[in-house]
């Protein structure tokens, strides 16, 4: 893969970069429309959903870090994005360019006052994985073989100007309105600041090690302090194939009932017990060992559920809160989807929406078992979010809906949800985090 020599660092030359991808974007359109006055509208919609995808995404790998990053929380909305985009941006997850070996040492001395071999036995300098804020090399010390992640460089001094630029994207894809839209911005410019810092990473990992260590087929890789710093992290080597690969010739079905019961516990005995998530759930954060365990990599996203959310989101989880009205709207008032200066036809709208909505998507929620491998499950989502986002009479409502809370949480489940159905895991014991 070629690899990158230099990063856009300052405001004027990201957002140049951006610019200039939406001069390209201006072109698709232009030759969109004559496609479709000599070929069929789909077909000609279809390349240029491709066309955009391929451009932008070629304009985020170069700008990396959050630009890159919201390509990748974009690639897990599976039911709202043009498939174009899905595949395009979810090689975010594990797969872009890295940085060039001379950029790698230069960037290593920088941040922690040390050339790399003055620090462990051998460091090979071409990475083994590049994603959306950092890539990661072996290393060796004291016979150890070692996974070093180090931050692309004018990522953490970026975010607020990239967000800046992408603010306008955002706000028309999902038709956020209203003067207090500002509280979801700001809670992605903060997950992503704390994402930034490797210090709070490896608190934030050991904390999960510790208190997950006891789910069975589970694995975690140990962190290495004194080899890490604000923007470099060491930790053990883990041995394993990406989820992702893995899923594509997998036929054990009890190794995929197996890794899907960890995968669940994992995330039920955060939320329930913790009351702390990680909220990054996308194959490249999870690797499948020979013997079938699970290995979960990079706490850097880590959602803290405050207890005032927590309490009316599972409540209003409960099929008997969805079966009785007027406690379903107390709260849907509860959490802001349903707000005091809504219309009559806004709250109609609305608690019908999320009133089907919810009716699907808690599911799992109301058995004992699920069987995530049942494709009727995910295809209903998928019809429910593409007819959403093509409705006319949402798009002339207000979108700004929910507490900000909802923007990592509901991103964990719909992550989560699509792991568990590439894992094809089925007779899931929903549950079963209680016993553990």
């Amino acid at each position: 893969m070629k690899t990158i020599d230099s990063i856009p660092i300052t405001k004027i030359s990201r957002a140049t970069k951006l610019v200039s991808t939406g001069a390209k974007v201006g072109v698709n359109y232009l030759k969109y429309y004559g496609d479709k006055m000599v070929n069929s509208e789909e077909d000609a919609k279809a390349r240029l959903n491709q066309n955009n995808a391929e451009d932008i995404y070629d304009s985020l790998k170069t700008l990396k870090g959050s630009a890159l990053k919201v390509a990748q929380m974009l690639s897990m909305e599976k039911s709202i994005l043009p498939q174009a985009y899905v595949e395009k941006f979810s090689l975010s997850q594990f797969s872009v360019p890295p940085l060039s070996p001379p950029l790698v040492i230069k960037t290593f001395k920088k941040y922690f006052g040390k050339h790399p071999e003055d620090l462990f036995d051998t460091f090979n300098a071409t990475s083994v994985n590049a994603a959306s804020i950092g890539q990661v090399h072996i290393a060796e010390k004291d016979g150890k073989k070692l996974a070093v992640k180090i931050q692309y460089p004018g990522v953490a001094e970026s975010i607020a100007s990239d967000l800046a630029l992408v603010k306008p994207i955002a706000i028309k894809m999902f038709n956020i309105k209203g003067k207090d839209s500002d509280k979801y911005f700001k809670e992605v410019e903060n997950k992503l600041t704390e994402e930034t810092n490797y210090i709070l990473e490896i608190e934030q990992s050991k904390a999960v090690t510790n208190a997950c260590q006891h789910i069975p087929n589970l694995k975690f890789p140990e962190y290495y302090e004194e080899y890490s710093s604000e923007r470099i992290i060491t930790m053990d080597y883990m041995k394993g194939e990406h989820l992702s690969e893995f899923v594509t010739h997998n036929t054990d079905e009890a190794i995929a009932n197996q890794l899907g019961q960890a995968l669940w516990d994992f995330y039920m005995f955060q939320i329930h017990n913790l009351r702390k998530v990680h909220a990054d759930p996308h194959p490249g954060n999870f690797l499948i060992s020979a013997s079938g365990d699970l290995i979960a990599l990079d706490f850097g996203c880590m959602k803290t559920i405050p207890e005032d959310f927590y309490i009316p989101y599972f409540e209003l989880a409960e099929k008997e809160c969805i079966d009785n009205p007027k406690l379903f709207t107390e709260k849907l008032y509860e959490l802001e989807i349903l707000r005091n200066d809504d219309s009559e036809e806004e709250i109609k709208f609305f608690s019908a929406m999320f009133h089907e909505l919810l009716s699907l998507f808690t599911k799992p929620f109301h058995v004992e078992e699920f069987d995530f491998s049942n494709p009727d499950f995910f295809n209903q989502i998928s019809e429910m979010g593409q007819r959403y986002s093509k409705s006319t009479e949402l798009r002339n409502m207000n979108g700004n809906r929910g507490s900000k809370h909802f923007i990592y949480i509901n991103r964990t489940f719909f992550g989560l949800y699509n792991l568990m159905f590439d894992l094809k895991s089925k007779n899931v014991k929903i549950n079963n985090f209680k016993n553990l």
